[in-house]
């Protein structure tokens, strides 16, 4: 249907130059570098690379250009190029605990091993806009303390060793994780594989579902144990060597939420955990990952699933944007058969209605 309108090619082709012009914009000022996007606009980058599920800081910036800064589009751009790629075979889970780590906050304990470290966020800036940037003035750089190599404890660990938090979710030595990239979904989903799903999820999507629990649709009382951003290292066991070798490192975020549960017939009342990991620094992403996460695991704590945030079919059906933009961008395209269609039949319709009412009033008058 949609190759048959006469002069789409032609329009077509004149649609990308005009879209090529508007992406260049104003000659007169110097083309933005794929650099630039990476170092000065780097949480569109983290974002567009978490969502697109492929590292690499050059392809998502490079996206974030082809689609003048749209993300959905940008996402979109890396995801079809990411099916391209050839695999040669899955690294080792990364070990979160050994990051190096660039930012850790806890809002449950304000003294805590290793201590917080607030690093780069907007969190204490006062939201308004500043002038300075207008112009490339100096920017001073911020101190950084020596990192040790200790291992950092983690939140949980403290709730966990005094048994007040339900164990970390361990996965049968058999267990081979799935892959949503790869595989059809299909519901009841594993945790494993919701959370692929969730980490691919669109941030604004996941952020009203996790707001939505805070505000009563779904059992929740979060406390954010600990967000933690830095590099952690990848690894690759290789066959024929007999070890794995490192493949370099990543920035990520984690969150851990721990959330309240009053018990039940199986399980005393403790804590529970939420969790949230995407690529880069995106602790919104993360935050709400986890809110999700611990809403998602309702009926396995024996609760009753009784708002959206708690619907595993509804959540992970409708988080991929890429997915969705698909679905309501067709809608654009030509429709002209199906609606020729539906036209015909609403004026049938209404010829029937009219012929109805004009009986009706001629009987109602012979009555009279």
């Amino acid at each position: 249907m949609y190759v048959a309108v006469k002069g789409g090619e032609k329009a077509i082709a004149n649609a990308h130059k005009l879209l090529a012009d508007r992406r260049r914009g104003d000659r007169a000022l110097p083309s933005v570098t794929i650099d630039q996007i990476v170092a000065q606009l780097g949480l569109a980058v983290d974002r567009v690379m978490a969502e697109a599920s492929l590292y690499d800081c050059a392809l998502a910036a490079l996206a974030l250009k082809q689609s003048r800064g749209d993300m959905i589009e940008a996402i979109f751009l890396l995801r079809a190029y990411r099916t391209t790629l050839p695999r040669f075979g899955t690294s080792r889970p990364i070990e979160t605990g050994g990051m190096r780590v660039e930012r850790r906050v806890s809002a449950t304990y304000k003294d805590l091993p290793g201590g917080q470290l607030l690093g780069p966020t907007f969190d204490y800036t006062h939201r308004l806009l500043d002038p300075s940037l207008l112009e490339d003035d100096a920017v001073e750089t911020g101190e950084q303390r020596e990192g040790g190599l200790e291992h950092v404890m983690r939140v949980s660990d403290i709730l966990d060793g005094e048994g007040l938090i339900e164990p970390d979710c361990e996965m049968p030595e058999d267990h081979i994780a799935g892959d949503i990239t790869r595989e059809p979904m299909e519901f009841p989903m594993p945790r494993d594989l919701r959370l692929q799903a969730l980490a691919r999820g669109d941030e604004g999507f996941l952020l009203a579902l996790g707001y939505s629990t805070q505000r009563g649709y779904g059992r929740s009382h979060p406390f954010v144990g600990e967000i933690r951003m830095g590099l952690v290292e990848v690894e690759f066991d290789v066959p024929e060597l007999g070890f794995a070798v490192s493949l370099g490192e990543i920035r990520v975020t984690e969150c851990q939420m721990v959330n309240q549960f009053k018990g039940s017939a199986k399980a005393p009342p403790q804590f529970t955990r939420g969790y949230g990991l995407v690529f880069g620094q995106s602790e919104r992403k993360a935050m709400s990952m986890s809110l999700v996460d611990r809403a998602l695991r309702t009926e396995e704590f024996g609760e009753d699933v009784v708002a959206p945030a708690q619907d595993e079919e509804f959540v992970i059906s409708h988080c991929d944007n890429v997915q969705a933009t698909g679905f309501v961008e067709h809608l654009k395209l030509p429709h002209y058969v199906d609606f020729q269609a539906e036209l015909d039949l609403v004026r049938r319709m209404r010829a029937k209605h009219e012929a109805s009412r004009t009986e009706q009033t001629d009987l109602k008058e012979a009555a009279e």
